[in-house]
């Protein structure tokens, strides 16, 4: 009987292992992408303000910041999301019960600095959609299925936060709904490395492509290009 399988590899050697013989075909890239930065917002991103925030690699915004750039160039939608509650923070659910403290997920308020996006990250206003959420996934009661519809996408780029929450969630509804899925390594981030690693191995073996920021912005490159 198949019992399971054990290792002395820690999370970040077998991701290693897992990206230099990932043992499944790739999905690959379609015909047009999505650019989807999950919950960059200050809460998570301002490493030197709010302890809820964390920083995998230090160019991640950086990185972001050129995926969004030539998404936009090929014509091809950029997203971004964040999630902020209301006051009562009756919005949040049962997600919002396990603890509650300044730093709590539901005393995220809308309109609030926790809630703003990272100045570092060009969004530019006119152009990209912006969305609130509330859950995990950023498919979870909000309008991206219906937007991602309108522009005829049938790959979804992901970045953001964090690998094994949000990114996670998104990347499986994603797939749930048939889209090809990137995570662009570099630029998805989690508070500790053992979640981050462990689930880049999920990702890649089950969801999603995990591919360098490199290859990502080839593709988006060559796009503008045709």
């Amino acid at each position: 009987m198949p019992v399971m399988e054990t290792s002395n590899l820690t999370p970040r050697q077998y991701w290693q292992e897992v990206r230099s013989r990932p043992g499944r075909s790739r999905f690959g890239f379609g015909r047009k992408a999505a650019l989807v930065n999950i919950d960059l917002q200050c809460a998570y991103t301002d490493i030197q303000r709010y302890p809820t925030a964390y920083q995998t690699d230090p160019r991640q915004l950086e990185h972001i910041n050129r995926l969004a750039r030539l998404t936009r160039a090929a014509a091809m939608p950029v997203v971004w999301t964040f999630v902020a509650f209301m006051d009562n923070a009756d919005d949040a659910g049962v997600w919002g019960t396990r603890s509650n403290t300044p730093d709590s997920l539901q005393n995220i308020k809308v309109g609030s600095e926790r809630a703003n996006l990272d100045p570092r990250l060009e969004v530019d206003r006119e152009r990209d959609a912006v969305i609130q959420k509330r859950m995990a996934s950023a498919f979870h009661e909000t309008n991206l299925q219906s937007l991602l519809v309108w522009h005829g996408v049938d790959t979804l780029i992901l970045t953001g936060g964090s690998t094994s929450g949000c990114v996670r969630a998104t990347a499986v509804d994603s797939l749930s709904r048939g889209y090809r899925t990137i995570v662009a390594e570099e630029a998805v981030a989690d508070r500790h490395e053992i979640p981050h690693y462990a689930n880049l191995c999920d990702l890649m073996l089950k969801y999603a492509d995990v591919d360098p920021v490199a290859s990502v912005a080839e593709w988006l490159a060559a796009r503008e290009r045709t």
